[in-house]
């Protein structure tokens, strides 16, 4: 049995938790049926393929938990339908997700449109809005030459750079959104111009535009002075100008802003948002959920049968059934929890296989990442959620589902009806302070 290096520096690389999978990936595992029958394809992608309006939809769940994975789905699916997809990950090259405002998304949207449609339309419309604010934001482009004396590609090139200051450089983050934000509703409007233009033009075998923002759902909670936060200036306050590009639309929206007083507002804005819950992989009365259990299992298994198909997973990549299994319990459902946790195992291990203590060394340092995450006051509420399986509408508890100390879960009661329930993340179960909050309890 292979126990080199080289074999445990190809399975750390395979279990990446950062990289979602592109469509057809043959480490893709479909958990519909153990995530309460959600499917991104049905529940955002038959409406957009139906509706002869355009359409604007949000999309949430725990960070970590696919969404990212499944919107890339979902793209594929609208062009095998006639539809040309712009999709981004917002936070990538564009958004500070520490400090993000709609006139960052908007620049951002404005760019990325910019830079997959100028081929096949005419970006002059948003050059000559450029130009007519060149003035006041050229310094913030850092960027002594004229604008009318640029190539094009050069004048495109300045729109990428100040959105690039806009993420990289703070100092500039304020001033260049004082300049954009009063002319706000006209870069839509020439955006506007060019996306019709863009749609008029489409590459043969497509006759629809959408285009997904990705990421936004990492965006920090902020306050103001007047307790308001930046999750309603972009998605409430803005949701308007959010809705107004003239093309259907995709966004994903902060978990906790639909656990809040204006989740109804949202909903009449956009519809109901569909939310991505977690593997179930253990039932509401605490057994485990074997048919979840499985399919975790089988995220691992892929990985690994790609690089080394001939070894066990229960005996030869793991040292036993139960370590396996206690790994892939331990992550709660969570995708890339599931997949930090066997990737740090893995860099725990000299020799396959992978170790019952390589394993509880990882999950050790998994929970003290979420031990420093809960405040004092927080262990009570996580020790009654864990009892009652329910969640308060409250800051709090807002803030822990945030945070990835509560899960959601879905599942189909015997009627077909949709029941959604919550618990404690795994890794929560051994911290003191939880156990002695639930001793409180009783």
């Amino acid at each position: 049995m292979p126990n080199n290096d080289d074999l445990l520096t190809k399975l750390y690389n395979a279990f990446n938790p950062f990289a979602p999978l592109s469509p057809g990936d043959p480490k893709y595992v479909n958990f519909q049926d153990v995530r309460g029958d959600a499917d991104i394809l049905e529940e955002l992608g038959n409406g957009m393929q139906r509706s002869d309006k355009k359409t604007c939809q949000l999309y949430s769940g725990h960070r970590g938990a696919g969404k990212s994975t499944e919107l890339l789905r979902l793209k594929k699916y609208l062009e095998n339908r006639q539809f040309y997809v712009v999709y981004f990950a917002a936070d990538e090259e564009d958004i500070d997700s520490e400090d993000a405002q709609y006139t960052d998304i908007l620049l951002a949207c404005t760019r990325r449109l910019l830079k997959d449609l100028q081929e096949i339309a005419s970006p002059r419309p948003i050059l000559n809005w450029l130009k007519g604010r060149w003035e006041d934001l050229k310094d913030l482009a850092q960027t002594p030459i004229e604008f009318e004396s640029m190539a094009v590609e050069v004048q495109l090139a300045q729109f990428a750079k100040l959105t690039a200051n806009l993420r990289a450089v703070p100092e500039l983050r304020q001033k260049i959104r004082q300049k954009i934000d009063p002319h706000t509703v006209t870069l839509i409007q020439v955006l506007n111009e060019f996306l019709v233009d863009a749609k008029q033009h489409l590459p043969h075998g497509y006759n629809k535009l959408a285009v997904i923002v990705d990421n936004l759902d990492r965006m920090v909670l902020v306050k103001d002075g007047d307790g308001r936060t930046n999750y309603e200036e972009v998605f409430l306050d803005r949701s308007e100008q959010l809705q107004a590009l003239d093309c259907h639309l995709i966004y994903t929206v902060p978990i906790s802003m639909l656990y809040s007083t204006r989740a109804t507002d949202l909903r009449e804005r956009y519809g109901d948002p569909q939310i991505l819950p977690m593997i179930m992989v253990k039932t509401l009365k605490g057994d485990i959920y074997e048919p979840g259990l499985k399919k975790v299992k089988e995220v691992i298994n892929k990985r690994v049968r790609e690089i080394a198909s001939e070894l066990s997973l229960e005996n030869e990549i793991f040292d036993s059934p139960q370590t396996l299994d206690g790994l892939c319990l331990m992550s709660g459902g969570h995708v890339r929890n599931l997949l930090m946790l066997t990737h740090d195992a893995i860099a725990k291990t000299q020799e396959l296989p992978i170790s019952k203590r390589a394993v509880q060394k990882a999950i050790s340092q998994a929970r003290d990442t979420h031990h420093r995450t809960v405040q004092h006051e927080q262990w009570s509420l996580l020790a009654e959620v864990s009892c009652s399986k329910r969640i308060i509408n409250d800051d709090q508890y807002r803030s822990l589902m945030y945070n990835r100390c509560l899960l959601e879960y879905r599942y189909l009661d015997d009627d077909g009806g949709m029941q959604r329930w919550y618990d404690i993340h795994p890794l929560i179960q051994g911290i003191p302070e939880f156990k002695e909050a639930v001793a409180k309890l009783s």
